[in-house]
C-alpha cells in the first residue's frame, strides 16, 4: 500500500496552487469589472494577492492568458447556475421554468457574480482577441433561455411572435435593471423590485401574468 506521507507534499502543494489559482482569477475578475481591461494589470493582480509578479508567472505567461481564463471562470459560473435553474424546472410547463430562469439570472447579475454584466458588455477598449470568447458566453447565454422560450411557444405556452427580438429585450431590460436592484440596500424593497421585474420580463414573451396551460 502506498504511504500517504509520501502522497502528503506533493498533494498539499497541488492543492496549494490551485488555490492561488483561484485567487488569482477572483481578483482578475473584480478588477476587470472595476478598472476594465486597460486598468487592468499584472502588476495590479500580483499586489492584490501578495505575491511577486515573477511568481504570477509560473501561472500565467501573459495578461491575456489571464484574462481569458478569468473570461471562460465567469462564463462556466454563471451558465453552471442558469442550467441548474432550468433543469430543476424539467418537468414544469415551460412559463414556469422561464420564470425560475429570469429570477436565477437577477440572482446572478446581482448577488452571486455581479461583475457579469460589464465584463460581457461590449467595450472599445477590450482587444480583438477576446471578442470571441465574450460572444461565445452571450450564446451560450442566449441557449438556455431559447431552449425554454421555443419550447414554451411550440406548446401554446408562451405567445411571443419574435422570439430573437424578445430575446433581446429581456437582456437589455436584465442588464439595465439589475444594477438598479443590486443598489437597492433595503432588503424588503430589494425583494419586492426583483419579483416585480421577474413579472415585468415575462410579460414579454406572455400577455398576460397567467400564461396559458399546455396545449393538448
Amino acid at each position: 500500500m502506498q504511504s500517504h506521507a509520501s502522497e502528503g507534499p506533493a498533494s498539499r502543494l497541488s492543492r496549494r496552487r490551485d488555490r492561488r489559482k483561484t485567487e488569482i482569477v477572483r481578483v482578475a475578475i473584480e478588477m476587470l469589472a472595476t478598472s476594465g481591461y486597460q486598468g487592468m494589470s499584472l502588476e495590479g493582480v500580483a499586489e492584490r494577492t501578495d505575491i511577486a509578479k515573477a511568481t504570477l508567472y509560473h501561472y500565467f505567461s501573459s495578461k491575456d492568458g489571464l484574462v481569458a481564463e478569468a473570461l471562460e471562470t465567469l462564463a462556466v459560473a454563471v451558465l453552471d447556475r442558469l442550467i441548474a435553474a432550468r433543469d430543476a424546472q424539467t418537468a414544469r410547463p415551460s412559463h414556469e421554468r422561464l420564470r425560475a430562469l429570469v429570477r436565477e439570472q437577477l440572482r446572478v447579475l446581482t448577488v452571486e457574480f455581479p461583475e457579469v454584466g460589464s465584463i460581457f458588455s461590449w467595450q472599445s477598449s477590450w482587444p480583438a482577441v477576446h471578442d470571441e470568447a465574450r460572444k461565445s458566453m452571450r450564446r451560450r447565454h442566449d441557449a438556455i433561455f431559447r431552449e425554454v422560450v421555443e419550447a414554451g411557444v411550440a406548446a401554446g405556452e408562451l405567445d411571443c411572435d419574435e422570439v430573437d427580438v424578445a430575446l433581446q429585450c429581456h437582456h437589455a431590460v436584465m442588464n439595465s435593471v439589475s444594477v438598479w436592484i443590486a443598489r437597492t440596500e433595503d432588503p424588503a424593497a430589494r425583494a419586492a423590485l426583483t419579483e416585480a421585474t421577474v413579472r415585468a420580463v415575462m410579460r414579454i414573451f406572455t400577455t398576460t401574468d397567467n400564461p396559458k396551460e399546455p396545449t393538448t
